[in-house]
C-alpha cells in the first residue's frame, strides 16, 4: 500500500517538474507561429518576394564556360584544365593499393604454407612414434589400443593436410587471377 502511494506521488512530482519547466522555456508554440505569420505578411506587403529562376529563365546558347574534354568532369564544372597530376595521383594510388593487396596476398599465402609446415611436422612426429613402438616394420596393424588411435589421429591430420594443400593452391590461383604474380 505504501510503496503504491510512493509510486504514484514520484509520478505526480515527475510530471509537474516537466510541466513546470515546459511553461518556463519562454515563448509557446503559438506565440511563435504567429510572430511567423506577421513577418510574412510584412513581407508580401513590402513587395520584396524572392524570385525564382527558372530553366526558362535561362538563355537557350551555350553555358559560358570554355569547351573541355568529357573525360574530365573537374573541367566542365570549373572552366580550368588541370594538368596531368590528376591521371598521375590516380596511377600512383592504384599502384599503391595493389601493392597492398600484393603484400596482404603474400602474407596469408606464406601463413597457410606455414600451417601446412607445421602440420607435416605434426604427422612426422606421430607417424615416428607409433613405428618406434612397433619395433618393427612387417606388422601394418597397430599393437595396441594406444597405437589404434594413434593411427586414426595419423589418418585424420592427413585428411585436414591435403585440405590444407587444396586451400593453398585455390589461394594461390585467386592471387595470380587479381594480377599477383607469384
Amino acid at each position: 500500500m505504501q510503496r503504491g502511494l510512493l509510486r504514484s506521488s514520484i509520478a505526480v512530482l515527475l510530471l509537474s517538474a516537466a510541466a513546470f519547466a515546459q511553461s518556463q522555456s519562454g515563448e509557446s508554440l503559438g506565440d511563435i507561429a504567429r510572430a511567423n505569420r506577421a513577418k510574412q505578411q510584412a513581407q508580401e506587403a513590402s513587395g520584396a518576394t524572392p524570385r525564382v529562376i527558372t530553366n526558362r529563365d535561362l538563355p537557350a546558347g551555350s553555358s559560358g564556360l570554355p569547351e573541355s574534354s568529357p573525360s574530365d568532369p573537374m573541367t566542365q564544372v570549373s572552366g580550368v584544365n588541370r594538368p596531368d597530376r590528376y591521371a598521375d595521383q590516380q596511377l600512383s594510388n592504384r599502384l599503391a593499393a595493389e601493392q597492398h593487396a600484393a603484400g596482404q596476398w603474400k602474407a596469408r599465402i606464406q601463413d597457410q604454407e606455414n600451417r601446412i609446415a607445421d602440420l607435416q611436422a605434426r604427422i612426422d612426429h606421430v607417424n615416428a612414434a607409433i613405428h618406434n613402438s612397433v619395433g618393427t616394420a612387417q606388422y601394418d596393424t597397430p599393437a595396441n589400443r594406444y597405437q589404434a588411435v594413434q593411427t586414426e589421429r595419423l589418418a585424420m591430420m592427413q585428411q585436414m593436410l591435403d585440405q590444407q594443400k587444396r586451400r593453398l593452391a585455390m589461394m594461390e590461383d585467386a592471387a595470380r587471377r587479381v594480377g599477383m604474380n607469384q
